[in-house]
């Protein structure tokens, strides 16, 4: 059983599109089960019922106000750099309103719905192994692993938006009484969950590079500080997940093949920029396609 699994990494996503297009439209990979983390929970999806053409523009066209019904940041822009600067009039508001979080994403949960139909979620239930989401249970502090196959589409398109709520600048949500945020707070990229799952082959694509190859530049003022700290500690929790994707790969004698991204694409994967999206969707496609061309020689 193959199994296609896709890490968290906000706008970086673009580039996971672009490599699993290759790996499906080229290789022709034909996957079984799909596992994605926040941003990988909005494309698998999609990839399940091989809307790779609805993902694309989906993908490439979302802009802040697709995400955030209550944005903190201020996007600008200075030469060829975009970077997000703290809304201090919307974050003050969610202090008045005695919010727990800076922003609310209660817009993505509606694009959510819009783009991810009732017959799609039908033809994945009937051609498909299993598509499944993680998020994070707050409250019990643990990991979990939701499934199509056990949520109504409500419930599912749901479970989609709560993995990608990086708190504290997205929504808390609530669910049976226990608060739930992105699955990447505990689990970046589910390589182990899918061979538990029965995964016999892996394709994981990991939104970071595989080595840090500059320096990273932190925040000048204490927000962006914080982006940045939680930037590294979430980097942590992948390399963790890959060791130990990596052993449970070797013991159950199933073939691992992970995609990294060539360079770190951005140092801030909240800014959802339409030219850049394009360029990492491209770049991802090209990456996969040189990889499996040195593979083959």
């Amino acid at each position: 059983m193959r199994a296609l699994v896709i890490s968290g990494g906000g706008s970086k996503g673009a580039f996971a599109g672009g490599v699993a297009q290759y790996l499906m439209e080229r290789e022709k990979h034909n996957y079984d089960m799909f596992l994605g983390t926040s941003t990988g929970s909005l494309l698998v999806p999609h990839l399940a019922v091989n809307e790779i053409g609805k993902l694309y523009d989906i993908f490439t066209n979302v802009q802040q106000h697709d995400i955030f019904s209550i944005s903190p940041f201020v996007q600008r822009k200075k030469g060829d750099r975009e970077y997000v600067t703290i809304d201090f009039v919307n974050s003050l508001w969610q202090f008045i309103r005695r919010r727990r979080t800076f922003g609310e994403s209660k817009a993505l949960k509606r694009n959510i719905r819009r783009n991810f139909t009732q017959d799609e979620y039908s033809k994945i239930k009937k051609e498909k192994h299993d598509v499944v989401v993680t998020v994070s249970n707050l409250s019990m502090n643990r990991v979990e692993y939701k499934s199509i196959n056990d949520c109504t589409y409500d419930e599912f398109c749901n479970w989609i938006w709560i993995s990608c709520n990086y708190i504290p600048f997205m929504s808390l949500a609530k669910v049976n009484g226990y608060e739930y945020a992105d699955g990447g707070l505990g689990s970046v990229i589910p390589i182990r969950e899918a061979i538990i799952r029965g995964a016999t082959e892996v394709d994981a694509i990991v939104l970071e590079a595989e080595n840090l190859g500059k320096q990273k530049i932190l925040g000048k003022n204490p927000f962006s500080l914080m982006i940045s700290l939680f930037g590294h500690l979430l980097d942590q929790v992948e390399r963790n997940d890959i060791i130990i994707g990596k052993l449970a790969a070797r013991n159950r004698d199933v073939k691992l093949n992970l995609y990294y991204t060539p360079t770190s694409l951005t140092e801030n994967s909240l800014i959802f920029s339409k030219r850049l999206m394009e360029k990492w969707w491209k770049e991802g496609y090209e990456y996969a396609e040189k990889r499996h061309d040195i593979s083959t020689r």
